[in-house]
């Protein structure tokens, strides 16, 4: 199960940088309900291996690209983020380690591997994935677009993604760059 978790995983991260156009020092924020991966409701069944697993198949895709995690914990945490401090040099820092039955199996996972995380409590970022209805709108930048990947589900989850776009602001949209679609 876990090697099918991870594949899928891999899978979606690989298709939603390749379709999100991410680049080197871009974010991708993650929700991730380890309890839905492993088919129970949100929140009742925080699984550590679920979400170490699922933190190291995206890592092995973002790492050696330059994109930057944002693991965002549970409405324990506020759904606070957890991220390296590369990544947000000027942001204010929150106080608080993720536990698996609060801040969740995945932001642990990414709180115990990162070489410096801090927690944040908000981020704009470049792509998100959404596994299992974690909700992760709120840290994209306007405007996010929906993004269809060939996997619907991670485990027993649902999983959702979004890459997102500059502003069209008045004009003939025929005469924005391709590029920024």
């Amino acid at each position: 199960m876990l090697d099918q978790i991870r594949n899928d995983a891999k899978l979606a991260v690989q298709q939603l940088c390749e379709i999100g156009k991410l680049k080197k020092g871009q974010i991708l924020v993650v929700g991730c309900s380890s309890s839905e991966v492993a088919g129970h409701k949100v929140g009742t069944h925080s699984s550590p291996e679920i979400g170490e697993a699922i933190y190291e198949a995206i890592q092995e895709v973002l790492v050696p690209q330059g994109i930057f995690l944002a693991a965002q914990c549970c409405e324990h945490l506020n759904r606070a983020l957890i991220v390296e401090r590369a990544a947000v040099p000027f942001a204010d820092i929150c106080n608080v380690v993720p536990q698996p039955k609060a801040g969740g199996s995945f932001a642990t996972a990414a709180y115990k591997h990162f070489e410096d995380p801090v927690a944040v409590e908000e981020i704009r970022a470049d792509a998100g994935l959404d596994i299992g209805g974690t909700l992760i709108g709120m840290h994209l930048k306007k405007v996010a677009v929906p993004v269809r990947l060939d996997q619907k589900h991670i485990g027993e989850a649902m999983l959702l993604a979004a890459r997102v776009r500059p502003k069209f602001i008045g004009g003939n949209r025929a005469f924005y760059n391709e590029d920024l679609k």
